[in-house]
């Protein structure tokens, strides 16, 4: 499923939403305008930059994630029906190879600092972490199965090594819950207020847990303890729009901005909760992560695209020691 790569155009319009996630994954798209003033361009993207196709075909897409040392970016991918999920990997614009197939519902994606593919599988109920392999998996590890899991959704990890995932409860939204996974395998249910948990990111300090609150349509932070657990939160970010997309994935730059896909495209929120500027995309976005060689673009997927976007700061990961 190739495409032409081609470039898009920022605008001011979006459509919005996935509405019932991975169980039905029913697209309900339609158009809006942004009701507050436009706060225009966050001074992160570079002067001049477009948003570039790099990809498209009729699957919906999620789960970014760039690889430094393959210099490929691999994202996860959901036909309409389900029956066949796969990881892909970014070859060239237009151009993809199938990394890993039947992955169970493999959705949110995270480079863990041993250099490894950390996923959250929605339809398995566990948490693997995959090596880098040249043509697909070198290595596959369960690091946690559970079959009483609703179905992980996104996964981060800390820079202590702790594991911090969602598992909302799209059917009945009243045993989600986020979850704390230390490294020798302890698991601890942190967050269970939260209808919808979506997105998940620490700081890059890690001592706050940020989460997509799909259900009321906003973001949280958390203050994170020493010993991991998480303190009471409150709402780190709600723009005054009148999209009601739902909050997906997110990314973290250097000096800790967040990049939330949701509420009528991706929003550039510093670490204080102020917004910075918002990138308006006319697809649902599902997920944002850094990527290139020199750690200076920004890739979102979207519902049937990929898009690249140039930036003048690098991703996080691209700071680690």
């Amino acid at each position: 499923m190739n495409s032409k790569p081609s470039t898009t155009y920022l605008s001011n319009r979006s459509i919005p939403r996935l509405e019932t996630a991975f169980l039905a994954l029913g697209l309900i798209l339609s158009t809006f305008r942004l009701e507050a003033k436009d706060p225009g361009l966050p001074s992160t993207v570079a002067a001049g930059a477009t948003l570039t196709e790099v990809y498209s075909d009729p699957r919906f897409f999620e789960g970014p994630t760039w690889d430094p040392k393959t210099k490929k970016l691999y994202f996860t991918a959901f036909p309409k029906d389900q029956k066949n999920t796969e990881i892909l990997r970014l070859d060239a614009p237009g151009r993809v190879t199938v990394w890993a197939d039947k992955t169970e519902g493999v959705n949110g994606t995270f480079l863990s600092r041993n250099g490894r593919l950390l996923a959250a599988q929605a339809f398995g109920h566990r948490v693997l972490k995959y090596s880098f392999g040249k043509k697909g998996p070198s290595n596959t590890q369960v690091i946690l199965s559970d079959a009483t899991l609703n179905q992980p959704n996104d996964i981060c990890e800390a820079p202590n090594g702790n594991l911090y995932f969602t598992d909302p409860d799209f059917k009945n939204r009243r045993t989600s819950a986020v979850f704390l996974l230390r490294p020798k395998g302890e698991l601890i249910k942190l967050i269970t207020e939260m209808p919808l948990p979506n997105g998940i990111k620490t700081s890059n300090d890690g001592k706050t847990l940020y989460v997509g609150d799909s259900h009321e349509k906003l973001w949280r932070s958390y203050p994170i303890m020493p010993n991991g657990i998480t303190g009471p939160g409150r709402v780190f970010f709600n723009p005054e729009t009148e999209s009601k997309a739902d909050p997906d994935g997110f990314s973290i730059d250097e000096h800790g901005n967040l990049y939330l896909s949701g509420r009528g495209g991706v929003w550039v929120v510093n670490p204080e909760g102020e917004a910075l500027g918002m990138i308006p995309v006319k697809e649902f976005v599902s997920n944002a992560t850094f990527g290139d060689v020199d750690g200076k673009a920004l890739y979102l997927t979207c519902d049937g695209k990929v898009y690249r976007l140039a930036m003048t700061v690098r991703g996080a990961q691209f700071t680690r020691p």
